[in-house]
């Protein structure tokens, strides 16, 4: 079996969750192509587990100061650039095509006999799912960007039989609670905008994670560049997480019993959906924009809840070389069965 595994690029959590799947297709046997789209080329890191992979540019969100513009995102799509990479893709050669939204290889498998499964949150959406923003433009999003023959979506709750748990990699550090070191994700903010926020919390140490490193010595806010084994590090002993509303950050801080203090992405529907959800089940708490009340009461707060989740990978990878893909609901109900809340 050959295998083209496609990934939107736009976002780390669908690189940490292909990057789970790869180890588990090496470990079958599987032969496993990579295509990524959605990022310039420079902005990768730590890709070594995808051996010799393309990457397209694709379609990326317009994101400024953590909101999300529709419009500017489809003005400066580049259309006829991205019907050109769809018609490049050459898929005679495989066997089987996954794609985790990502919409080159999603639409040039709509006119080919390749099966084509969708494996990502998103798939999730296509399903009845509760704590959902009525929103035609968003339902239009989700069912037409990157179309599959087999969507399987991934949330934190069976909301379908179609729906299975988060693909996460077992954090590989000791697992501690520094309750004065939080770990800070918040991609979209300025820097400026972050040294703001965390300036007067001068007790604790606030670890951030961001593209760019402001210059300067700011005590206990120390900036690190985007590091996936940094990353796993600071998370296994830190106290807390503070971050965006995505799906895959939330379900590590899940797994490792870390409590957690999200601000949804401005015009995202998903992330809305993700933080109603989460704050439902008193898994973390929210902020429309997180002021430094937030961060106050939060840090003085014990809200961490944690979920073991199981080895989706492996138990999707064993499903697939099977061929048993006519029996999802059967795979779903295995894996759920599996959850140690």
């Amino acid at each position: 079996m050959k295998i083209l595994y496609a990934v939107q690029a736009t976002g780390n959590g669908h690189i940490m969750r292909a990057r789970e799947m790869a180890t588990s297709f090496k470990n079958h046997g599987i032969q496993v192509d990579w295509l990524f789209s959605g990022r310039d080329q420079a902005g990768f890191f730590d890709m070594q587990a995808f051996g010799d992979y393309k990457s397209f540019k694709g379609l990326s969100f317009n994101v400024k100061n953590n909101r999300l513009n529709f419009l500017k995102t489809i003005f400066s799509a580049d259309f006829i650039r991205l019907y050109r990479d769809m018609k490049s893709v050459d898929l005679d050669q495989y066997d089987l095509l996954i794609n985790d939204f990502e919409p080159i290889t999603a639409w040039a498998a709509k006119s080919h006999p390749i099966q084509s499964i969708g494996l990502s949150h998103q798939a999730a959406f296509l399903y009845k799912i509760p704590f959902v923003k009525q929103n035609p433009l968003f339902d239009l999003i989700i069912k037409y960007y990157a179309p599959t023959k087999l969507p399987i979506g991934i949330h934190w709750q069976q909301f379908d039989r179609h729906i299975i748990p988060p693909i996460i990699a077992k954090n590989p550090n000791e697992i501690e609670y520094k309750k004065q070191d939080i770990v800070v994700y918040l991609p979209f903010h300025s820097t400026d905008e972050i040294i703001k926020l965390f300036h007067d919390f001068a007790h604790y140490n606030f670890n951030i994670f961001h593209n760019a490193k402001p210059k300067g010595n700011f005590g206990h806010l120390t900036f690190h560049p985007f590091s996936r084994d940094e990353f796993s590090k600071y998370t296994a002993k830190c106290g807390g997480i503070i971050s965006n509303a995505g799906f895959e950050l939330p379900s590590e801080a899940l797994q490792i019993g870390k409590k957690m203090l999200l601000e949804p992405m401005h015009g995202q529907i998903e992330q809305l959906a993700n933080a109603n959800m989460l704050k439902h089940y008193n898994w973390c708490q929210t902020a429309t924009k997180i002021e430094a009340h937030h961060i106050k009461a939060w840090l003085k707060s014990d809200t961490a809840q944690q979920i073991i989740w199981p080895n989706v990978a492996d138990m999707l990878v064993q499903w697939i070389k099977a061929d048993t893909l006519d029996n999802l609901p059967e795979l779903s109900d295995r894996l759920w069965a599996q959850i140690e809340p």
